[in-house]
């Protein structure tokens, strides 16, 4: 039996990129249009008992707009990550929705406080501010533990597992595309498909499917990407969108 696929989303816009969530070039390359994640999860539909989690991060508004509704029609709920520092900000999710998206059955997690750049690069202390800080808004706001967690930008390490865990979280979230379930002492690390602009429309479809071929090509890619993405920090970002552009 195959593992469970974890599919990470960003924003979906209507008419723009900017109607939710972080507005700048590289947060534009993982927003989809409306039409766009429709045949995404239209994909996701046509696999017969397809073993999948869907989690949005970033904390946009879309979320409440354009994703939930869509998710609930299908008898399907999804995982929303918060970086709390941004609630009630123009284009992110405010209180009022959270709650209801948590009432509804979404689950609610931790994306950070602020959204460093660079999560694994930030003190041991400022990890564990962003992780603890984070978790006690959000349980303030929803008046339940919140135990999940989803790491901004990718930027994973072993401190920043323990600085998640040491604050009370206890599963999270990657952006490494892999299906296996590890250890990050003492709390439950999983991975994630990133589903983002340029992808085919029926990517989500072939991740899930018993054949691990698109599941291996975007572990390949995403190690390849690893050998260069903590040398050029912030600069890696403008080089993708510089390549992207000139494809």
């Amino acid at each position: 039996m195959m593992r469970t696929v974890s599919l990470l989303f960003h924003d979906v816009f209507a008419a723009s990129p900017q109607e939710s969530g972080f507005r700048s070039p590289a947060a534009d390359r993982y927003k989809l249009s409306v039409e766009q994640f429709d045949a995404q999860l239209d994909g996701i539909a046509s696999v017969r008992h397809p073993a999948c989690l869907i989690t949005v991060d970033d904390g946009g508004v879309s979320y409440y707009t354009h994703v939930a509704d869509r998710l609930e029609a299908r008898g399907w709920r999804g995982y929303c990550f918060v970086p709390t520092d941004m609630i009630g900000r123009p284009g992110f999710l405010d209180a009022a929705q959270i709650r209801e998206l948590d009432a509804r059955g979404h689950v609610i997690g931790s994306h950070s406080a602020s959204h460093p750049a660079r999560l694994s690069a930030c003190s041991s202390d400022r990890i564990h501010d962003e992780w603890s800080r984070s978790r006690q808004i959000l349980e303030d706001l929803l008046g339940r533990a919140v135990v999940v967690g989803s790491v901004p930008g990718g930027y994973y390490s072993r401190r920043v597992a323990r600085a998640a865990r040491d604050a009370g979280l206890r599963v999270l979230f990657t952006s490494e595309p892999a299906t296996s379930i590890r250890d990050g002492g003492g709390i439950e690390v999983r991975g994630r498909f990133t589903i983002r602009q340029g992808h085919p429309a029926d990517a989500a479809r072939r991740l899930l499917l018993p054949a691990p071929w698109a599941r291996v090509a975007a572990w390949a890619s995403w190690n390849a990407k690893g050998l260069v993405k903590p040398l050029l920090g912030p600069s890696y970002m403008r080089i993708a969108d510089w390549i992207q552009g000139g494809a």
